[in-house]
């Protein structure tokens, strides 16, 4: 399901962590997958120095934030605005259909931090972005166990496979309702064991 880059960016991710005195923080998430990243960047003249990350999420959102920093370390600001979800799916060998929006949370993570930059430096107060208050349904999220998209916030089950979700309590992320685990964070459901 997973190719072998995917499997050793989510098992051995780089840049996990946060930079104190970052130029620029760009935060995006997915409340309907559970997903949240946040991007910290050093800028030293017109290059990323040092790219850091934070995700909450599954498998392959860690991975997709690890490649997206590796990516855009040494590049210029220009140069990372036009890492795509397209190129960082590319780099991983590949992500499965229900996943590819973890590659346009980790772009636009990386993107938000730039702009906040740029605002910060231009002396504008940073502005909240439609990404950082989370992804419209259009963006692709996914049934996690059919792939088909899902088309409201609060969607209580999925029209094809007929699965019935609920959220779970640790990390948000919707999951089949009855399921003893969270299929995104491997936590316990509703006190189930």
């Amino acid at each position: 399901m997973y190719s072998d880059k995917v499997m050793d960016h989510f098992a051995n991710p780089r840049n996990v962590g946060v930079l104190a005195d970052a130029d620029g923080v760009g935060q995006v998430g997915n409340p309907v997958c559970g997903d949240m990243m946040t991007f910290y960047i050093e800028v030293e003249g017109d290059r990323l120095k040092d790219v850091k990350f934070q995700t909450f999420g599954c498998g392959a959102a860690i991975a997709v934030s690890s490649m997206v920093s590796e990516m855009a370390k040494g590049k210029t600001l220009d140069e990372a605005m036009t890492i795509t979800n397209e190129l960082v799916a590319e780099e991983l060998g590949g992500l499965p259909k229900n996943k590819m929006h973890c590659s346009n949370l980790g772009a636009d993570a990386l993107h938000e931090a730039i702009q906040n930059y740029r605002d910060r430096k231009a002396g504008r107060a940073p502005q909240a972005s439609a990404a950082a208050a989370g992804h419209e349904h259009g963006d692709g999220c996914a049934c996690p166990y059919c792939d088909t998209v899902l088309e409201e916030e609060d969607q209580k089950v999925c029209r094809a496979c007929r699965v019935e979700f609920e959220e779970c309590p640790s990390c948000g992320g919707i999951t089949k309702k009855g399921d003893a685990s969270c299929v995104h964070c491997g936590k316990p459901l509703s006190g189930k064991a």
